[in-house]
């Protein structure tokens, strides 16, 4: 049994922010040995949100929402994770419904998007999210721009 939060970022204590930024750092960058600029200046920043799921003290499973200042851009979801040691108990599922639920709470009327790894296509499309790119390249994994209208 997973406890989930939704934090605006001011609400995020200094250990949850840990917890989240270790671990994004062990699934993309250690465990997809993929080097990359993980912390990217977002988390910080407006409205922007973040969906945690603790299991047993252990930050398991997140999501981090994305919302421009701008009105005509999406909402974007983005660095989907679960960790390793819960894979394969359908998380990814409960994750997905509490960053949708997030949305639909704060920004009803908004357009999502996401870029997801190719191979995760099918996984997003059962949250209505269809292709709205060809695939491309992103740190040397094949992603594809995906919207849920």
């Amino acid at each position: 049994m997973l406890i989930w939060q939704d934090l605006h970022h001011s609400e995020l204590s200094v250990s949850d922010l840990y917890a989240l930024l270790a671990l994004r750092n062990e699934v993309f960058v250690v465990e997809q040995n993929c080097p990359y600029q993980d912390i990217d200046g977002d988390d910080l920043t407006g409205e922007n949100r973040h969906i945690l799921g603790w299991q047993g003290g252990k930050l398991v499973a997140y999501a981090r929402i994305l919302k421009s200042d701008s009105e005509f851009d999406p909402v974007v979801i983005g660095r989907v994770i679960i960790d390793k040691s819960v894979r394969g108990e359908k998380l990814g599922y409960q994750l997905m419904e509490q960053a949708m639920a997030s949305c639909r709470q704060y920004w009803p009327e908004k357009t999502l998007y996401l870029g997801a790894q190719a191979h995760l296509q099918s996984f997003y499309a059962r949250f209505g999210f269809t292709p709205v790119t060809e695939v491309y390249d992103e740190d040397g994994i094949p992603h594809i721009g995906m919207a849920n209208h």
